[in-house]
C-alpha cells in the first residue's frame, strides 16, 4: 500500500495543537478593510480552533506527523 501524502494546502494553513485542536487564522482580513465595521474586523483578529469531526478530517489530511 501507498504511503499517503500531505496535503500542502491544510500543512500551509492550520497547525494542530498538542491536544489535537486545528489552530488556524481567520479569513476575510486580507484587504479591502474601510468596508468591514470595527466590531468586525476586531472579531476576525488572531486565531481560533476547529474541533469534532471536522479537526479529525484536517489531521487525517495532514498525515500521521500532524502533532
Amino acid at each position: 500500500m501507498p504511503k499517503a501524502k500531505t496535503h500542502k494546502g491544510i500543512k500551509k494553513r492550520v497547525k494542530v495543537t498538542a491536544r489535537g485542536k486545528v489552530k488556524f487564522h481567520k479569513h476575510n482580513k486580507g484587504h479591502l478593510q474601510s468596508g468591514k465595521s470595527g466590531n468586525r474586523k476586531r472579531r476576525l483578529r488572531g486565531t481560533t480552533t476547529i474541533t469534532g469531526p471536522y479537526a479529525d478530517k484536517m489531521v487525517t489530511l495532514l498525515g500521521r506527523n500532524a502533532r
